[in-house]
C-alpha cells in the first residue's frame, strides 16, 4: 500500500492518493496537473514514493 499527500510536497491542499503504487502514481499525477498545473513525470512521482518509504 502506498500513499502520497499534496501537503507533504508544499501544497496547501488536503488531497491524498492511496492504494496500490501504480494507482497512487496516476492519481497523484492527475491531481497535481489538474489542480496545481504541475505535470510531474511518472519517474518523479515514483521517486517521491521511494523517498517516503526510505528506499
Amino acid at each position: 500500500m502506498a500513499q502520497l499527500k499534496c501537503r507533504d510536497y508544499g501544497f496547501e491542499c488536503d488531497f491524498v492518493a492511496d492504494g496500490e503504487m501504480e494507482q497512487v502514481i496516476e492519481n497523484f499525477r492527475t491531481h497535481t496537473d489538474d489542480e496545481h498545473g504541475i505535470d510531474y513525470s511518472k519517474e518523479a512521482v515514483m521517486q517521491f514514493l521511494l523517498r517516503k518509504q526510505g528506499l
